[in-house]
């Protein structure tokens, strides 16, 4: 289908919305992007925030540091949504994501003002980490609530194209937090930016969380929670009931491994971890792999909305399952191409270069975690590691020397020397640690496009299938969690997981196979297991 027919179909579909329904979608949807958008400025400065609140002397340990303080923002996320689930299901949808908002903008401003490592010594990582904590509680409990509200207001036969416009709130966030950060680097100095200037987009977005909160405020409660409500059907016990109830907790898992674990490893694979790849293994500038990200999601976005609408069609299953499938098989390659697009040079090195690790220690002195919390990198298996992960030099390891030594293709094995081996890498068309990646624009954006669209394929019926899924006397609870778990504990982590890889492994590419696994138990999950839930009723 051509993009002009996909936006005369949205178009089409929006045109049947009455100005009641638009006003709905408009205020819970403006509200989940400014949630969104607190949450993706950490994370889209994961790298520039390794050098700013964690100590200096190992730079691969910071990263992960950093990436694995983003990775704290979803371990409360599920919390968040029990916390959250069970005040929408007791006292209202309308209210409960007011609260959600209040706390995620506070916690946002509050990472503008703290002071850095240098500043504060270990209270900065540690208040930044408690920040993060409270901002994914919030999430928890943000966009179920939004997402239920939207769905709980709309036509039954035009469910799945009204909660998509909440679906594409993840990626518009992600899309205004690129921008601004954008932005404030090109109004001012690499120094500025670096001193002060990272903490305008945290500050600035008082003025959002204002304007949010003010819109939503005039907002009605749900006539299905009302009704439910009125009629006494209301569970006293949401947590309880969702999971002591065997069916009701056979619902969230089927949820979970049947659909929502796919969609956040594809989602977060696609929009956050190419960003780092592109940036930190590619050696593209921010600014570079910022635009094309952009460009790339500006494509993309339309498609959440036509698959929302397809699954009014078709059914929700038959999109989602193909989507994880899809991804499964096609995450690889488009990574295999991004490498070779995003960094030519960097691609025609690895393809003829070779490197063994000799030493039989190098393994157990190198584990991912044991880099993670090693202030320094002072073991010698350590610092080649770090050093050939820097540069994106792929490597293996062989336990079959006493003493550490380098191989470089048919060379003669030599102790580490990092000027030496440095020498000998670039000899062989290494490219220089600080020199820029030359990408080829047209062909980096269409291989971005395709991780995007995988994303939409999963994401775009997502919503009305989980508010179809659940009863209504759980569901803020139940589909909460069911999001929470999947997005917060296994796509969430995603990221690290995958970069924690590759810096033990040396590929560049290993870790995406949690991606792939994921999405492909996922389809296989769901082809068996989820239900089709087009055009059931949400009353009861």
């Amino acid at each position: 289908m051509s993009v002009h027919a996909i936006e005369s179909e949205t178009r089409l579909a929006s045109q049947h919305l009455d100005r009641d329904t638009k006003r709905i979608i408009f205020a819970a949807a403006l509200g989940t992007v400014f949630e969104w958008y607190d949450f993706f400025i950490y994370g889209s400065l994961a790298a520039f925030f390794s050098t700013l609140f964690f100590p200096k002397g190992n730079e691969t340990a910071a990263l992960l540091a950093a990436l694995a303080t983003f990775g704290a923002g979803f371990v409360l996320r599920p919390f968040g949504a029990v916390v959250f689930g069970r005040l929408g299901d007791l006292v209202g949808r309308k209210k409960t994501f007011l609260v959600t908002m209040l706390v995620m903008g506070l916690a946002t401003a509050a990472v503008g003002l703290l002071p850095t490592f240098e500043m504060f010594g270990w209270w900065a990582p540690t208040i930044l980490v408690g920040l993060r904590l409270l901002q994914g509680l919030a999430v928890g409990g943000e966009f179920g609530g939004a997402v239920t509200y939207v769905a709980e207001h709309s036509e039954a036969d035009r469910r799945g194209f009204t909660t998509s416009w909440i679906q594409i709130t993840a990626t518009l966030g992600l899309f205004l937090s690129l921008v601004v950060i954008l932005l404030c680097r090109s109004s001012m100095s690499a120094e500025s930016f670096a001193s002060w200037g990272w903490r305008v987009p945290f500050i600035g977005s008082i003025a959002l969380l204002v304007l949010s909160l003010y819109i939503r405020l005039k907002l009605h409660e749900s006539p299905v929670f009302q009704q439910m409500k009125a009629e006494g059907k209301g569970s006293k016990n949401p947590v309880a009931d969702t999971f002591g109830d065997r069916r009701n907790l056979r619902l969230v898992l089927v949820a979970i491994f049947g659909v929502v674990a796919g969609q956040a490893v594809i989602w977060y694979t696609g929009h956050f971890y190419s960003l780092y790849f592109m940036t930190t293994v590619l050696k593209m500038s921010l600014e570079q792999a910022n635009f094309y990200l952009l460009v790339a999601l500006a494509l993309g976005t339309p498609f959440f909305l036509l698959f929302g609408w397809l699954s009014d069609k078709i059914g929700r299953k038959p999109i989602v399952v193909a989507g994880c499938a899809l991804s499964a098989l096609l995450i690889n390659p488009l990574f295999q191409g991004l490498a070779t697009y995003g960094n030519p040079a960097l691609a025609e090195f690895r393809s003829k270069t070779a490197v063994v690790i000799h030493a039989n220690d190098c393994t157990e002195d190198q584990s991912m975690f044991g880099q993670l919390f090693s202030p320094q990198a002072t073991k010698e298996c350590t610092r080649v590691k770090s050093f050939l992960t820097a540069r994106a030099v792929p490597y293996i390891v062989k336990a079959d020397a006493a003493a550490l030594t380098v191989q470089i293709d048919d060379e003669a094995a030599v102790p580490f020397d990092e000027a030496k081996v440095l020498k000998m890498l670039t000899e062989r068309g290494l490219p220089a640690l600080k020199a820029l990646a030359e990408p080829n624009g047209p062909m980096v954006i269409a291989v971005l496009f395709a991780l995007v669209f995988l994303a939409t394929m999963v994401y775009g019926p997502l919503g009305a299938l989980l508010v179809e899924l659940f009863p209504v006397r759980i569901r803020y609870s139940g589909v909460s969690v069911a999001l929470q778990l999947g997005n917060g504990w296994i796509g969430g982590f995603a990221p690290f997981v995958a970069t924690a890889v590759v810096i033990a492994t040396g590929n560049i590419f290993g870790g995406l196979w949690y991606t792939i696994a994921f999405a492909a138990s996922t389809a296989i999950i769901g082809a068996l297991l989820l239900p089709e839930t087009r055009g059931r009723d949400i009353n009861s």
